[in-house]
């Protein structure tokens, strides 16, 4: 929770450093009349609250949602925009130690999330995960392209690791240097507010360049999956 807290204060500090943005690329807004729950959108796509008999559906009804809006922010941003970040800065002194130096990119952003939703599955699988998702991790994608589909592969594999958790093992320790030791359903839960994290941090990346996100949108586009 610290390093959360201290993360969303390096962020508001950076908007505030960063504000001239905002007269550059005035913020898109819409009316709250013309722009509907996304929960609703979902409606028919999930088990409604008698249906969620296993511990995974509830996991994945809430998961699955978190990914229509980091997805779908990933895949509306303009490639030009992927090295955007709000403001230039060595914050290595704040937090010594702890993640990068410099407030993230959007493309880093959309890695950093990938990496961990890898990180994460493997745990919950027993592997061994990848190294230094705080920096990007091991893998090659830097391109938008190449991010947008990275990111869905990374969803894809956590949700198959969320799907397989059950009242019996939801108990059962997990190690790892990712939000580890923890249990299973610990970590469940982590990986979640993980995704909203960062989405939170995207949404004011896309403002500050005037984009409205997708899930904010009268009518959310699909993923292109």
């Amino acid at each position: 929770m610290t390093h959360l807290l201290q993360k969303v204060s390096l962020l508001m500090v950076a908007l505030v450093m960063g504000g001239t943005a905002l007269h550059q690329s005035p913020v898109q807004n819409q009316r709250p009349d013309q722009t509907l729950p996304l929960v609703d959108q979902f409606a028919q796509e999930n088990p409604t609250a008698a249906e969620l008999r296993t511990v995974a559906s509830a996991l994945l009804l809430n998961f699955r949602f978190e990914e229509y809006e980091f997805r779908s922010a990933a895949e509306a941003m303009p490639a030009e925009k992927y090295g955007y970040r709000p403001v230039q800065g060595d914050y290595g002194g704040v937090y010594p130690g702890y993640g990068p130096k410099e407030l993230r990119t959007f493309g880093e952003q959309v890695k950093h999330v990938a990496c961990s939703n890898f990180a994460f599955a493997a745990e919950l699988d027993g592997k061994k995960p990848p190294p230094d998702c705080d920096k990007g991790g091991p893998d090659p994608a830097k391109t938008r392209d190449e991010l947008v589909v990275y990111v869905r592969d990374s969803f894809k594999a956590l949700e198959k690791s969320l799907g397989a958790i059950t009242k019996e093992n939801m108990f059962q320790p997990i190690e790892g240097p990712y939000a580890g030791p923890n249990t299973r359903l610990g970590l469940a839960t982590v990986c979640i507010r993980h995704v909203a994290d960062h989405y939170g941090q995207l949404v004011l990346y896309m403002r500050l360049n005037g984009i409205v996100p997708p899930a904010s949108r009268p009518d959310p586009p699909g993923l292109n999956d």
